[in-house]
């Protein structure tokens, strides 16, 4: 892989100047704006994932600043309404059983759209419901009925939760403590507690605490120093676990974590944070991905020589957003690689939507109070 890297790196510096790195927007447009419509046979093993492609194409598009058109935008939400599940959340499709993890991205994907109609799909009852019934007295979640239980399910529950205004004391008794334990010696977090600390685990673990505001039960320096390390020193890009190669989903999944850290750093009072720039090379990422993420046909990728496809062009474009913006307000500073053109809008380091569509939501959502269940369903 390093050696792929190094041609690429190569061959652009031979015959580029350094403000020639470009975003190719208008073909990752095209690719995305293909996608929501209509998807090759290669994407029948993602019938079970259905809300999660509306989520990546839409957060994709919103990145680059491209309109959602209001006929687009309310089909995907009827689409949507078809993936809700009876039970309570949603399914990978029509007719399936709900599962945590579509859940979360249909209710991202509708989030992103923000519009009544959007909001009004989302059956807040019967969502409370079902977080119920996956519930563990040990505090962490179940996938799906009968299903896994590992620290993306408290993050998907926290996230949705937080999100729609039915978040409670009841609900998340016990989960912050479970994804403590979920920390390892190595400083990140695994799925569950005694495993290998991964990128995508340690995000759904340290983002899920930032919503519950229990981020300082972890050891923040610890998983400060494993989150770093997670750079690659040549590439530029993100590994998601040691001795592992790079790959551009994790410019979001490791890259995102620093945002995070930041914050929880700075409540503390941490006095040598700066005030500008992010604790990772950030023009360091923005070169592995505008060189070696993009496809020449538009949409992104692992890395050279991979296929590209809607998870790794959302993932990049994620992490392309964070290593560009730093903070906000009075302390936003942007850092962009390359023409000013490639600057994308922000995203919000815990949900992955715009920062803007996530205040939308919560303040909609705030005109509801939380919906009160029946003793049965409070007990499962």
């Amino acid at each position: 892989v390093e050696d792929i890297v190094q041609e690429v790196y190569d061959a652009y510096r031979t015959n580029h100047h350094s403000s020639q790195y470009v975003l190719q927007r208008e073909k990752h447009f095209h690719y995305l704006k293909r996608g929501l419509r209509q998807l090759t046979e290669a994407y029948e093993c993602l019938d079970a994932s259905r809300p999660w492609l509306c989520y990546w194409i839409l957060h994709s598009l919103e990145l680059l600043d491209e309109p959602i058109p209001e006929s687009v935008a309310s089909d995907v939400c009827q689409f949507l309404r078809r993936c809700q599940s009876p039970q309570g959340g949603f399914g990978g499709g029509p007719g399936q059983h709900p599962h945590l993890a579509p859940t979360y991205a249909a209710v991202n994907a509708l989030c992103i759209i923000g519009t009544e109609e959007a909001f009004g799909i989302i059956d807040r009852k019967k969502l409370l419901e079902y977080l119920h019934s996956l519930k563990q007295p040990d505090g962490s979640f179940l996938m799906h009925v009968g299903g896994e239980v590992d620290v993306r399910s408290a993050y998907c529950a926290a996230s949705v939760a937080s999100l729609t205004n039915i978040l409670t004391p009841t609900l998340f008794a016990g989960t912050a403590e479970w994804i403590a334990r979920c920390q390892n010696w190595e400083g990140g977090i695994g799925g569950v507690p005694g495993m290998e600390a991964h990128g995508g685990y340690t995000f759904c673990g340290v983002a899920a605490l930032v919503i519950l505001k229990q981020e300082h039960l972890l050891n923040l320096r610890s998983l400060l120093h494993w989150v770093t390390g997670r750079q690659m020193r040549f590439e530029g890009g993100f590994q998601g676990r040691c001795n592992k190669l790079v790959d551009g989903c994790y410019s979001f999944w490791q890259a995102g974590l620093l945002p995070l850290l930041h914050r929880a750093l700075h409540a503390r009072g941490d006095p040598a944070l700066s005030m500008a720039h992010w604790m990772f090379d950030q023009l360091a990422l923005q070169e592995y991905i505008l060189l070696c993420c993009q496809c020449p046909a538009g949409g992104l990728l692992d890395k050279p020589g991979k296929s590209r496809d809607f998870y790794h062009t959302c993932y990049c474009l994620s992490g392309l957003a964070i290593a560009q913006h730093f903070g906000s307000g009075d302390l936003h500073n942007e850092v962009v690689l390359g023409i000013p053109e490639n600057c994308l809008q922000a995203t919000h380091p815990v949900y992955n939507i715009a920062p803007e569509k996530v205040a939308r939501a919560v303040m909609h959502f705030l005109q509801y109070p939380v919906p009160s269940l029946d003793p049965a369903s409070a007990a499962e």
